[in-house]
């Protein structure tokens, strides 16, 4: 019986190594410090958020618009693009389409609902120096404004990793990524999420061939030297942490940005720094663009 009960366990154990991976899938932002604070989520969860956060930025909104949009996500869906909710409503933010939030379709789009949440917003008077409440349930309507405010001191280190400030940094463990990924589909979700421009300039090219997980095709991603918001570097920080949270969904393997690497395949998960003997002027050169290499 006992030979029987461990066999069955190894067997258990076999199966979800080969389909789960080292560790189960998860992301974990960190504030700086070696006893920051740390918030972890789940990869589509993880999605979510970067795409809340990359529309805001497209939009050219301040941090304090995306720490809202995220506490109001983050109360109504857990981050989960649901399907259900009280009576008709739907989505990240749980807007309902006979409330003129727009079709089924659309409000499932976390693009669209999070441009709808901005779009009323930004009407609100004074919104960014408002009570994150009040702010939020000026756009909500919701039965339990209050329920919000449990969910700002994440919203906000969240807020500050996706929107690439020193202070805070997103890394994920995607867990198995035996198929391979598609550089077209990292393009077109750059666009979708950050408009149009995000890759203007941009030089694709291929990079070797090799078995699951090694570096495959490559999207470079540039950083203009006059980016906004805070400078190029923070834009950089941006992008690269967005490649993160994705990882999982596009099969991203590897993403590099100013002599740091984050690698679907390092145990840690967590960004390498520059290998020894990286100058200011490499960290510059590198800083030109973010790479995101696919699993091939």
């Amino acid at each position: 019986m006992a030979c029987t009960v461990l066999l069955a366990l190894a067997g258990y154990l076999a199966v979800r190594l080969q389909t789960s991976g080292p560790g189960s899938p998860r992301c974990v932002v960190r504030a700086a410090g070696q006893d920051g604070d740390r918030y972890e989520l789940e990869p589509q969860q993880a999605v979510n958020a970067a795409t809340i956060a990359a529309v805001g930025s497209a939009r050219r909104l301040p941090e304090r618009a995306v720490t809202i949009a995220l506490a109001t996500a983050m109360q109504e869906s857990a981050l989960r693009n649901i399907r259900y909710g009280d009576r008709d409503s739907l989505g990240l933010f749980q807007q309902r389409p006979t409330q003129g939030w727009g079709t089924p379709e659309q409000i499932m789009d976390p693009v669209y609902s999070a441009g709808a949440f901005y779009d009323h917003l930004v009407k609100v008077p004074g919104y960014s120096r408002l009570p994150l409440t009040v702010a939020a349930q000026q756009v909500q309507r919701s039965g339990f404004p209050q329920a919000y405010a449990k969910h700002e001191p994440d919203a906000a280190l969240l807020t500050s990793a996706l929107t690439g400030r020193a202070e805070a940094s997103l890394s994920c463990a995607p867990g198995a990524q035996e198929q391979p990924g598609d550089p077209v589909r990292v393009r077109e979700k750059l666009r979708r999420d950050f408009g149009k421009d995000v890759l203007a300039g941009a030089a694709d090219r291929v990079g070797g061939a090799g078995k699951s997980g090694s570096p495959g095709p490559v999207v470079s991603v540039p950083v203009p030297a006059d980016a906004a918001a805070g400078g190029p570097e923070r834009r950089g920080w941006e992008l690269a942490h967005w490649a993160v949270a994705h990882s999982r969904e596009l099969r991203i393997a590897q993403v590099s940005y100013a002599g740091r690497v984050w690698s679907a395949s390092n145990s840690g998960n967590d960004w390498r720094p520059p290998a020894p003997g990286f100058s200011a002027a490499d960290r510059e050169r590198a800083a030109a663009a973010v790479v995101i290499t696919t699993v091939q």
